[in-house]
């Protein structure tokens, strides 16, 4: 039988292979190729309509990423045990290939396209989320979809100060660098990942060292799709354009348009009327029938006029918008402890962008697990980023949270959990609601979440603060780096560069181009001007607080860690649970159990510490080895013939024998004791026969003289 499909391999640099292979699986795609290494397999389809839908004037691009439970030979959980939704992990995985493929797609190209991942087999030690870009990529290659390509992207890791490409997973947990880049043969197209406080420098040469593998990448795609006989790209037309409108629209709004950028108003309302009015006076030439043909292309036009006009005017003049220079940053102001309520918050305010952001600390119960095909776990430390409609003035429905505020509260989950402790015993969620927006909102979760984390009492290492770079180009290689963007800079540039760190360092970054041939030394500067911003930032965060508050909130709950000796869980359990649940209602508390080797973890959490205390105590007595010569507060249980058995500490008795309990003779102890008194005992021993606890009273008690006497 003769082979069937079509393989490619090629080293990656460490003595690691990548294999590609198209023509076995899914060949009623568009594109179909199977991507390998080690025993872990991708599968990359595309498929694209041949023509666009009409009025469809952008690509209508679906990325989907979803991880097969049998590829690691697990079960889904759940009720139905199948694959459910996406999860937040999967939708971060196709946001990032998302990411790197829209821009390369021709920019007329408008029919609805599809790309989907799937990891059908892994060896849960080469990461899938660093093969994705090259699968998706090389599906495109032996297909007929026209695409400006081909791209591929690599993880790059720093291990002992030595950087690599696409480590393993046990590499990856000793790793300095945790970066995704993705790029075409000659351009970087976009970067993603977090760090622990490296230079500018470091982040430079990691995504140059990253490039360099990306090369060869390319070069092993344009080799494959040869061998697997290049199809030539499709033809389409799904544009509809007017040359004499076009030429017309631009003649006839530039200067106004020009005009409308240079009033240089600091509120987005404002702007959006002013650039809206020479739109509306251009207009007003054309009849209704002439404009229920025309407007579309009119509307299309105008905004080409208004990218222009606003680029120029930050290129030649070095002004943006809202009048700010290039370096300078939006007026800030922020506010800690403005809810009650919730154990730590903060307000935080850059020009028309605010968030507000909560902090709530909670018990081990309260972890988020983590139960994906390639990763299981749990995680003690959650950031939630949300989204409303008002905070850009529209009504619409609240649908929950998108693929945006996902990606967006993970960038910023990823600045932040560098500096959170590690081992605070409390589940942390912070939670930012952006209440208006105008340009990073999620820099402006990471500034508010810091504040918060510190207004809880948080201990974390040092303050974090974000920004968003932009960058403006023109064909003469001529540009303007832009601190602190506006959504309309965003929109309108060729750069979004989301950098955060602390003083010392950067902890996470998100980088999108959206222009080729975007020089090394444009991006140093970027990342130069992109430090001197967010120090800026910090420093006005800290005047409203620089340090964290040296102890919890009244209202947080409390926490304390007991370690006692693995023979004692039992009893502090109790037969079915009866001992610790009686405890945790009569306190108030929370307790949780753990084995850790031959010892116990106890973690107790309430909402005051006098109830965490009571507990505390409880416990502490329950798991007391009592010491011969010990002075105990002895209940007493049970009155025997013989003496009377008591309770010295929770779960451990002691014969009091009659002749102990005082110095003068007694027949019976009943009716000198009884149930439920408590008495003062000294351990003085245990029985040789029984190995029971021997207790006396009578020797804490003066001994009489007669008693002397006798003796002698």
């Amino acid at each position: 039988m003769s082979q069937i499909g079509i393989t490619h391999s090629f080293d990656i640099g460490d003595g690691r292979t990548i294999s590609l292979e198209t023509g076995k699986l899914a060949k009623q795609a568009d594109g179909s190729v199977v991507v390998r290494l080690g025993d872990t397999m991708i599968l990359a389809t595309i498929v694209s309509s041949k023509e666009a839908k009409e009025g469809v004037d952008f690509l209508p691009l679906t990325v989907d990423y979803q991880e097969k439970y049998a590829s690691s030979g697990r079960f889904p959980g759940g009720f139905f045990k199948r694959e459910a939704k996406l999860s937040d992990y999967e939708i971060l995985i196709s946001r990032i290939v998302d990411r790197a493929l829209r821009p390369q797609f021709p920019d007329d190209y408008h029919a609805d396209t599809q790309v989907m991942l799937s990891l059908i087999s892994s060896d849960k030690e080469n990461m899938p989320d660093a093969l994705v870009g090259l699968a998706a990529s090389a599906a495109i290659a032996v297909s007929d979809i026209p695409f400006n390509g081909p791209i591929s992207e690599v993880r790059v890791g720093k291990i002992d100060g030595k950087l690599v490409i696409n480590p393993t997973r046990a590499q990856l947990a000793g790793s300095t660098i945790d970066m995704i880049v993705a790029a075409s043969a000659s351009d970087i197209a976009m970067v993603e990942g977090e760090m622990t406080e490296i230079s500018e420098a470091e982040m430079l040469e990691a995504i140059q060292f990253a490039h360099a593998a990306i090369k060869v990448q390319i070069n092993a795609i344009n080799a494959f799709a040869e061998k697997a006989g290049i199809k030539p790209k499709r033809q389409y037309s799904h544009e509809t354009n007017d040359a004499d409108l076009k030429e017309k629209v631009f003649k006839e709004t530039y200067d106004a348009v020009y005009a409308a950028a240079k009033k240089l108003d600091a509120n987005k309302n404002n702007r959006k009327e002013n650039f809206k009015a020479p739109l509306e006076e251009f207009k007003k030439q054309f009849t209704e029938e002439q404009l229920d043909e025309k407007e579309s292309l009119i509307n299309k036009y105008y905004h080409e006029v208004e990218y222009k006009a606003v680029r120029r005017m930050a290129i030649d003049e070095k002004v943006r918008l809202d009048g700010r220079k290039t370096t300078d940053i939006r007026p800030i102001w922020s506010e800690v402890g403005y809810l009650p309520g919730p154990h730590g918050s903060a307000v935080f305010t850059r020009g028309e962008t605010q968030s507000l952001t909560t902090v709530t600390l909670g018990t081990p119960m309260d972890k988020l697990k983590i139960d994906g095909a390639f990763i299981q776990g749990e995680e003690t430390f959650l950031l939630h980023y949300n989204f409303p409609g008002f905070s850009t003035g529209e009504a619409k429905p609240n649908r929950g949270p998108g693929r945006r505020e996902v990606g967006h509260g993970n960038l910023a989950l990823r600045a932040l959990k560098k500096v959170v402790p590690l081992n605070t015993g409390y589940t942390i969620r912070v939670v930012s609601d952006i209440l208006e927006s105008n340009g990073s909102s999620s820099m402006a979760t990471v500034c508010a979440g810091c504040l918060a984390l510190m207004d809880a009492g948080v201990q974390i290492s040092k303050p974090v603060a974000g920004i968003a770079m932009g960058l403006i180009t023109d064909e003469s290689n001529n540009y303007a780096i832009l601190s602190d963007i506006l959504g309309d800079e965003d929109h309108l540039g060729d750069m979004d560069f989301k950098v955060c760190g602390t003083k010392d360092g950067i902890t996470a970054v998100q980088m999108d181009l959206k222009v080729n041939g975007l020089p090394y030394e444009v991006m140093a500067k970027a990342l130069a001007q992109a430090r001197e911003g967010r120090l800026h930032i910090m420093g006005e965060m800290m005047k409203t607080m620089d340090k964290p508050r040296e102890d919890y909130k009244p209202h947080a709950p409390r926490f304390e860690r007991i370690v006692i000796a693995g023979e004692f869980i039992g009893a502090v359990i109790g037969p079915g649970g009866k001992v610790i649940q009686e405890m945790q209602k009569s306190t108030n508390t929370t307790i949780v159990i753990t084995e850790e080797g031959k010892n116990g973890i106890v973690e107790v959490f309430g909402t005051n510490l006098a109830d965490v205390n009571a507990a505390k105590a409880r416990i502490k007595a329950i798991v007391a080895v009592p010491e011969i010569g010990d002075v105990y507060q002895a209940k007493v249980k049970t009155i025997m013939p013989y003496g009377a058995f008591v309770e010295i500490l929770p779960g451990k008795d002691g014969l009091l024998h009659i002749s102990e309990y005082d110095w003068k003779r007694h027949e019976t102890l009943e009716g000198v004791l009884n149930e439920g008194d408590v008495i003062e005992v000294k351990y003085v021993g245990d029985d040789p026969k029984t190995k029971k606890i021997k207790l006396s009273r009578k020797v804490l008690l003066p001994k009489p003289a007669t008693a002397d006497k006798k003796e002698a």
